[in-house]
């Protein structure tokens, strides 16, 4: 495929990423204004992962196997655009229903809705990669991937600040309620999120089963092993899967764990760490006018780091030709462990600028390098399912930091949230020295 033909192909993942850094940088400020405490935050995370767990197998195991009109994996990212859009623009709004339940249950609520809905469209795209790009191509495709998640996730992270700053969009608020800029920003969102789908939908072809099980024949008389070949009849088979999932899956397992406990930690607690240890904000302070400026503020940086992912993500390719997918992606995490860790020492918000900068190396690396080397591992014809239960190594560590988060900040940490962060970069380290365990199949196959 052409530069462009794989631009298209993945454009639906602008939309994708930006309603994710919408929640990422705001659902923590959005909850403790309907009443959630602080130490409370990570267990309303929860519902993400959860959804992750239960969500992207089945989709990967149904779309594995489906064939329509629209193809095999556009539908399922359709309709999680949809649902997403939804419950963009309702969580904000949650205090609407309060007659009904408090607006906190219903701001969780269309969290969880947002968080299935992503999960149903995002899936099929890391399979529609494996599907339509030759193993030569696929350390591109996922970079290419990446930069439209850095791109999506720039806009949507720094949409409040915008529209406060450039068009005088209030972020007071009073009484529970969100600040109109952030109501703004999630409807945006959900309306570019659709645009962005369709976009895909409409310039991207798919190949059918058939054309598929040509391409696998050809691989087989190549020399390529692949693992997960056998005809599978029951949605229940996911946990045989589970059980015979190739051996370099199984090695990444532990990367994508330090990786993404990490990364939740950050979401969870950078606007309460920041506010506390940049801003010198009271603990429990999260009405007060400087505290929304805080929370903007962290907007800006969340769209800084993926700015510099959505750059790096270019260069990834030349540098995994140069010296190996593995060592890029080590180096890259520990550029991003550092980076989170230089936050202790930033004399002020600017300065924090110099930290995202390697987070989003790291994070670039880590939603391009180890989905490069998986599909090399793994069968045509299991592509969905197994991109599915990769996901499993995404959502089990969001899950154990969301039980465990809130307790470490409140009685290991003396409620300074900012140690949360200093564990999520010692976590990047980690799943850097991992690394080096790993199997790259694609590497042996051209060696």
């Amino acid at each position: 495929m052409s530069f462009w033909q794989i631009w298209n192909m993945s454009f639906g993942f602008l939309g994708i990423q930006m309603g994710f850094a919408l929640q990422n940088a705001n659902a923590s400020r959005i909850l403790q204004i309907f009443g959630a405490d602080v130490h409370e935050l990570s267990w309303f995370w929860i519902i993400a992962p959860l959804m992750g767990l239960i969500v992207q197998p089945i989709v990967g195991y149904y779309s594995d196997k489906t064939w329509g009109k629209l193809g095999r994996r556009k539908p399922y990212f359709l309709v999680g655009a949809i649902l997403s859009s939804i419950g963009l623009v309702l969580m904000p709004q949650a205090d609407m229903f309060i007659a009904f339940l408090p607006a906190l249950w219903v701001g969780a609520g269309m969290l969880m809705i947002m968080d299935a809905s992503f999960n149903i469209a995002m899936e099929p795209f890391r399979a529609l990669v494996g599907d339509n790009l030759r193993t030569d191509q696929r350390t591109a495709g996922f970079s290419i991937q990446t930069a439209l998640i850095g791109f999506g996730a720039v806009i949507g992270s720094w949409l409040p600040y915008i529209l406060t700053n450039w068009f005088g969009v209030s972020n007071e608020t009073v009484a529970g309620v969100v600040p109109i800029n952030l109501v703004w920003s999630f409807i945006i969102g959900a309306a570019i999120l659709i645009i962005s789908i369709l976009v895909t939908v409409v310039t991207t072809k798919e190949y059918s089963p058939k054309e598929l099980n040509n391409f696998e024949e050809q691989h087989e008389s190549s020399g390529t092993v692949l693992i997960g070949e056998d005809e599978k009849s029951s949605l229940f088979d996911i946990f045989d899967d589970f059980r015979k999932m190739p051996t370099t899956m199984r090695q990444l397992s532990w990367v994508q764990f330090f990786s993404w406990f990490g990364l939740f930690g950050m979401w969870v607690f950078a606007t309460p760490a920041i506010a506390q240890h940049i801003y010198g904000l009271p603990f429990t302070d999260s009405s007060s006018s400087t505290y929304q400026d805080a929370g903007d503020w962290i907007g800006i940086l969340f769209g800084v780091y993926n700015l510099i992912s959505a750059f790096y993500a270019f260069a990834l390719p030349y540098i995994a030709k140069k010296i190996g997918r593995k060592r890029t992606h080590a180096i890259s995490l520990v550029i991003g462990g550092l980076g989170l860790l230089s936050i202790y020492i930033m004399p002020d918000k600017n300065w924090l600028i110099v930290s995202m900068i390697g987070i989003g190396i790291a994070w670039a690396s880590i939603l391009a390098m180890p989905y490069a080397i998986l599909a090399g591992s793994i069968s045509p014809k299991k592509m969905g399912v197994y991109m599915g239960i990769f996901n499993f190594f995404i959502v089990i560590p969001q899950i154990i930091n969301a039980l465990i988060g809130g307790p470490l900040v409140k009685y290991a940490y003396g409620n300074q949230a900012i140690f949360a962060l200093m564990m999520s970069g010692v976590s990047f380290l980690i799943a850097a020295a991992l690394v080096s365990k790993v199997k790259d199949v694609d590497d042996v196959i051209q060696k």
